[in-house]
């Protein structure tokens, strides 16, 4: 629970604030822009949210933060159970965000996939009851993609608990040992008519991305949104391999997709030519700049 008494000074006066136990993970600027941006080395409350909307979604942030850094002076029990209830939260085409991202992964966004040859949990979320029951309530977890080995956090548990297949790729099985699907190699591998399994290393020797419906890209932390710039973005530090990574963003050159959903960063739909053209774009500013730009 956030401390008051921690109340950091960029905080503007009002309801809601940030702590000093921040870890800048950018999981409320997602949420709920209006209210929060970084601010220094910290997210900080930059407008007191009015509106009923902003309010909500100050309180998804609040209930999302993975350290429990965002407090409210006084909070409404009703707007809180809302908020708590509307995750996992719709994207698209039984695509949701879950929530309530996890300080082991350092607040690296997970989804879930809900699909009637049985349902994909991408990357873990904190283990939960409300997210348990949700999950059980929407047929339960068959898959779990481990984009890559910062991400698993309680994926264990969730695979215990509904008898999931986890799938990490050999490159960075360390952070998940007793995985039971082992992916080789870089080249992509499908499982049923809807899912493309797409090594991508680069960030880390095993990081992989997970095509679906050639709709839905699930990036990890290979590649994501820049609200800011408006623009796709990759990794500049923390690289395991800087060409390696390069290689991978142009490999997704070859695939049609609309959406990306990253573990960190923004999220982003755009039309498949669009998408094309950003990610073209990418590729272009590293190969004139150099891979660390």
């Amino acid at each position: 629970m956030a401390d008051r008494n921690k109340r950091l000074d960029s905080n503007v006066p009002g309801n809601f604030y940030v702590d000093a136990t921040c870890i800048n993970c950018d999981t409320c600027r997602q949420l709920a822009p209006v209210s929060f941006e970084e601010i220094g080395r910290y997210s900080a409350v930059s407008h007191q949210p009015v509106a009923g909307s902003d309010i909500h979604h100050a309180y998804q942030a609040l209930l999302t933060c993975p350290v429990g850094a965002i407090g409210a002076e006084r909070s409404d029990k009703g707007l809180f159970e809302t908020a708590m209830a509307s995750f996992p939260l719709p994207i698209e085409d039984g695509v949701s965000y879950c929530g309530f991202n996890s300080e082991k992964s350092f607040g690296a966004n997970s989804f879930l996939i809900e699909h009637p040859d049985g349902n994909w949990l991408i990357d873990s979320p904190r283990y939960l009851k409300h997210l348990v029951e949700a999950f059980e309530r929407r047929g339960g977890i068959a898959h779990l993609f481990l984009t890559h080995e910062d991400d698993v956090a309680d994926s264990e548990k969730y695979a215990a608990h509904f008898g999931a297949k986890r799938i990490v790729h050999r490159g960075d099985v360390k952070a998940a040992p007793t995985a039971e699907h082992i992916v080789d190699g870089e080249e992509p591998n499908r499982i049923g008519s809807d899912f493309r399994i797409i090594p991508v290393p680069g960030h880390t020797a095993g990081s992989m991305a997970l095509l679906y419906r050639e709709t839905f890209l699930f990036t990890g932390d290979h590649l994501w949104w820049n609200p800011h710039t408006k623009s796709l973005e990759a990794p500049t530090r923390l690289i395991w391999n800087k060409a390696a990574l390069l290689d991978s963003i142009e490999k997704l050159l070859e695939y049609h997709f609309e959406w990306v959903l990253a573990g960190h960063g923004d999220r982003v739909r755009l039309s498949v030519e669009d998408m094309h053209a950003q990610l073209q774009a990418l590729v272009t500013r590293r190969q004139r700049r150099g891979i660390s730009s």
